[in-house]
């Protein structure tokens, strides 16, 4: 029987996905790192498999999105007090987001015993550059 990836090489789907937009880039990485914590779920416990589901878990695409129109608004200086208080609350839900995400991200290293950048190094997870 013949596999998925003898039909695609490496370098094929690397070429396919260079040509996506950015957004596209974002949702099929979020994708395959739900792939990799799935495939590895077999061999985790319960509980690291919820952690890691926590972990992989991202905003929608049409909301990235908003909040991307909503910020060039605010940049612009274009932006009405209605969609100020939209950017703030959508904010407010993305680092609520991350928040949880960065709990899951420490309790998992606890669990495994692990610095929390070795758990993020494992996870191919890096910080945004605005972070460092």
């Amino acid at each position: 029987m013949e596999t998925q990836s003898a039909k695609f090489s490496t370098e094929q789907i690397l070429s396919a996905v260079a040509q996506l937009s950015l957004p596209e880039i974002k949702l099929v990485f979020d994708r395959m790192l739900t792939l990799q914590a799935e495939r590895k779920a077999s061999h985790l416990s319960a509980e690291e498999s919820d952690l890691l589901t926590r972990i992989n878990q991202s905003q929608p695409p049409p909301l990235r999105a908003r909040i991307s129109q909503l910020r060039a608004k605010r940049e612009s200086d274009s932006i009405s007090d209605e969609e100020y208080e939209e950017l703030t609350r959508l904010t407010d839900q993305t680092e609520e987001l991350h928040a949880e995400r960065m709990a899951a991200m420490v309790e998992l290293a606890k669990l495994r015993g692990v610095s929390l950048p070795a758990l993020m190094e494992q996870l191919g997870i890096e910080f945004p550059e605005y972070v460092r």
